[in-house]
């Protein structure tokens, strides 16, 4: 689908350049000479670079549109992870430098995600904004310290590093947020 240069809005994907983009940014601009544009900023779907771009209205962008699946985590495998299609039960292995160490470490079996295809192909993979750990380590409460909002250090049964409040001790199951490890609440 065709759209107007000015129209690119962030969370659109758009084909550009013979690969596919991101929009993240896009900020109208109107110069005292000349005709207005969109400065955009695109991440690349496929390899992850950014590049900043002008669109002025005139100019035709073609917007991608991408089916999204939902699929069941079932196991890793060195550096394999497979995914299983809730409605065809078909699998699927992708690399785990695809998915990103960072969002791989989170992943528990049997964890529902949504992944993206464009023409079969995927591109993408959104986890659940929050999970369940443990606490497998983290310093003990110094004495004063409830009064304020201050953080301890922590180490998450995935081995993610965060902060958490100092009434938290090891054993303790809390809820973190997937998009930058944050803690949320203790787990209920």
């Amino acid at each position: 689908m065709k759209i107007n240069g000015n129209e690119v809005k962030p969370g659109m994907v758009i084909q550009h350049l013979d690969t596919l983009w991101a929009v993240v940014k896009s900020e109208a601009v109107k110069p005292g000479k000349g005709g207005a544009f969109a400065q955009v900023e695109l991440k690349n779907l496929l390899d992850g670079r950014k590049m900043n771009e002008r669109f002025r209205a005139a100019d035709k962008v073609e917007r991608v549109r991408l089916e999204q699946k939902d699929h069941q985590f079932l196991f890793a495998d060195g550096d394999m992870l497979t995914f299983m299609d809730t409605e065809n039960y078909e699998q699927i292995a992708l690399q785990r430098d695809w998915v990103g160490d960072e969002q791989a470490s989170y992943l528990q079996d049997g964890m529902m995600v949504t992944l993206e295809f464009h023409e079969s192909r995927p591109i993408g993979i959104t986890l659940p904004q929050h999970v369940e750990l443990e606490v497998t380590d983290t310093e003990p409460a110094l004495k004063g310290q409830t009064a304020s909002k201050s953080f301890k250090p922590a180490v998450l049964s995935n081995g993610v590093r965060t902060a958490v409040p100092p009434f938290v001790g090891p054993g303790e199951r809390i809820v973190v947020a997937t998009e930058d490890g944050s803690y949320v609440r203790r787990a209920e």
